[in-house]
């Protein structure tokens, strides 16, 4: 019989998380760069940053890229983190949304227009802050179709991967029902045990009868 360590492994294993249509997958894909649950961060050194962002036509695989480059993609990442737990309902914070837009700025993003009509937000800085541009970009134009609000972090604060909502009414609150859901229900219930047998019950007031002084 497995054991519910193991059960949980199998329906990680066979449950998928949600993944994000068009190029909004560019920003999902860069939050979960920083695996809470495992303790992995793709980004933390120079050469996994350069080698991430190559990896996907952001930057040239030869370009320079040092510390503060890594702690560049590490604020923006967070960032971008933070503004997907307030589409749960709750307030942007202002530091994140400040955090994006220094990204843009350092970028230089600036409207592209193609001879065949429309136009793209496109980065004019070279190196790593231009690469981080192309993600604010992603991030535009998910705004634009209506998809960024569907983008979300996982509700458990263990986790908190991002995940693509494709409830009907946009309620999703978990990664994945079946794990993340699960365990929160759980730790829920536990509380309200807890909680429930630290109440001392109140003592009980005498039954005066008639004729009895207040």
């Amino acid at each position: 019989m497995l054991t519910r360590q193991a059960q949980t492994a199998v329906t990680t294993a066979l449950v998928p998380r949600a993944r994000a249509p068009g190029t909004l997958l560019l920003v999902q894909d860069f939050v979960n760069t920083r695996d809470m649950e495992e303790g992995t961060d793709e980004l933390a050194r120079p050469d996994s940053l350069r080698g991430w962002l190559a990896g996907r036509g952001l930057l040239p695989v030869d370009a320079a890229v040092g510390t503060a480059d890594v702690a560049r993609a590490a604020a923006l990442r967070e960032a971008l983190r933070t503004l997907l737990f307030a589409h749960h309902g709750e307030p942007a914070d202002a530091g994140a949304i400040g955090a994006v837009n220094r990204a843009a700025n350092e970028a230089r993003l600036a409207p592209r227009f193609a001879d065949a009509g429309g136009y793209r937000l496109e980065p004019g800085a070279p190196g790593v802050g231009g690469a981080l541009g192309w993600i604010v970009t992603a991030v535009s134009e998910a705004m634009d179709a209506g998809t960024w609000e569907r983008l979300k972090a996982c509700r458990n604060d263990a986790c908190q991967w991002a995940f693509y909502d494709s409830s009907r009414n946009h309620s999703g609150s978990w990664c994945r029902m079946a794990v993340c859901g699960n365990r929160m229900k759980v730790r829920a219930y536990r509380r309200r045990r807890r909680e429930g047998g630290q109440r001392r019950p109140e003592p009980a007031r005498p039954v005066r009868g008639p004729g009895s002084s207040a």
